[in-house]
């Protein structure tokens, strides 16, 4: 059944804006007539997503953290509705309803629960919206459904997504001060060297003197400064592009990858927070009942390291040779050696769920220490980084207008 985007007035004269569930303009215009709402505009929402596998929805663009919180906080709700003995249709009604200032979200279970009421199993609807729920999210309601424990595989996807939030929640918090730092350094610099500079020169240079060299080589920035700066804007765009496209391709976005777990305190972050990812992935995927290479097909995909989905990849195909987890995990030099070994316990006791549980909470706290760490050490770095540079710049300043007062002296 199409889905209408309607603007109205109420019976009260105010504006009136939502979705609606027609089978023609027509039948849409009696319906919202029948509940005293008069139309003025209506739209019908029917674009397809070239990522999906059938038809779905042109969304509106959501930032992709706020679209993780919605889907975490609308899937504890469907859980506990369902854990109440709610059918799944009735629940799903029930989440478009309180969806109602969501719109992207509300357009994407009124086709999801359009879909289900036809005939389609619940994973069966949401793989036609890839923008919003991932492999990993498709196949484990897919998993909860075979098993009869839908509620609570949707209970422990909710706990995972949030976890997930928090996580990057604790990254960005932490790059957040370094990166403002930059910024503003770079402003302070550029407004020093464009306007500043150039002025206090021009009234040295009027006194005719020898300049200091660290005097000379500020004039000579700053000339570059005001005369090509268009160039340097340029060189920073091609950087920006060169790099977006590296990234893009296979080899590239590889390269890439192996230089960001390299680098010194923020690569090490890197590499716990994607080993954290993959323990806490596949410990959920296990828990919701998919097998082990099907789970590894769906975690490589949400590492985010090239590297190490290569490297699960492998590992995958060790295990189809006859090979256990453990064994490729500790050869393959990008996990921890531990990871191996707890791998092996767990499949050794036939708790590896819950040992990769454990191992994610241990690496969370990890991070939280790293993230402290990193930002201990980038803080002074920074200071010290921008102090230097601001000193040169007042002494080459300071240096001859203290000359030019002693020869008026």
């Amino acid at each position: 059944m199409p889905i209408y985007e309607y603007k109205a007035f109420d019976k009260h004269g105010g504006d009136a804006t939502g979705l609606m569930d027609a089978d023609s303009p027509r039948d849409a215009r009696v319906k919202l007539r029948n509940r005293n709402i008069h139309v003025i505009n209506l739209k019908r929402i029917d674009a397809s997503d070239k990522k999906s596998k059938g038809p779905a929805f042109r969304l509106p663009n959501l930032r992709r953290g706020k679209r993780n919180i919605q889907i975490a906080m609308v899937t504890r709700q469907l859980a506990t509705l369902l854990g109440s003995g709610i059918p799944l249709s009735r629940a799903l009604q029930a989440l478009i309803e309180q969806l109602e200032k969501e719109r992207g979200l509300q357009t994407v279970f009124r086709d999801v629960n359009e879909k289900v009421t036809q005939g389609a199993s619940f994973g069966e609807a949401l793989a036609f919206h890839p923008s919003y729920f991932t492999d990993l999210y498709v196949n484990m309601v897919r998993a909860g459904e075979a098993s009869g424990n839908l509620d609570e595989v949707l209970s422990r996807l909710a706990h995972y997504l949030a976890a997930q939030n928090r996580l990057r929640n604790k990254i960005s918090a932490a790059m957040a001060y370094p990166t403002i730092m930059v910024i503003i350094g770079i402003i302070v610099i550029t407004v020093l060297m464009t306007f500043v500079v150039p002025r206090i020169i021009r009234v040295v240079r009027s006194a005719k003197m020898t300049l200091p060299a660290e005097t000379q080589l500020l004039i000579t920035l700053s000339n570059i400064f005001r005369d090509y700066w268009w160039a340097l804007l340029l060189g920073a765009i091609g950087l920006f592009v060169l790099y977006s496209a590296a990234n893009r391709s296979e080899g590239g976005r590889m390269t890439i990858d192996k230089w960001k777990l390299r680098l010194p305190v923020v690569g090490d972050l890197l590499r716990k927070q994607a080993v954290s990812r993959f323990a806490v992935s596949l410990s959920t995927l296990l828990k919701s009942g998919l097998p082990v290479l099907q789970s590894l097909d769906i975690v490589k995909q949400i590492v985010n390291n090239k590297l190490m989905e290569k490297t699960l990849g492998e590992v995958r195909e060790k295990i189809l040779e006859g090979a256990d987890i453990a064994t490729p995990i500790q050869k393959s030099g990008i996990f921890p050696p531990v990871l191996g070994y707890m791998i092996s316990i767990g499949e050794q006791s036939g708790q590896l769920d819950d040992i990769l549980e454990k191992v994610a909470a241990n690496y969370d706290d990890e991070i939280d220490i790293s993230t402290q760490r990193m930002t201990a050490v980038l803080e002074p770095i920074m200071i010290v980084g921008l102090a230097v540079i601001v000193g040169f710049i007042v002494l080459a300043i300071i240096r001859p207008i203290l000359q030019v007062g002693q020869g008026i002296g």
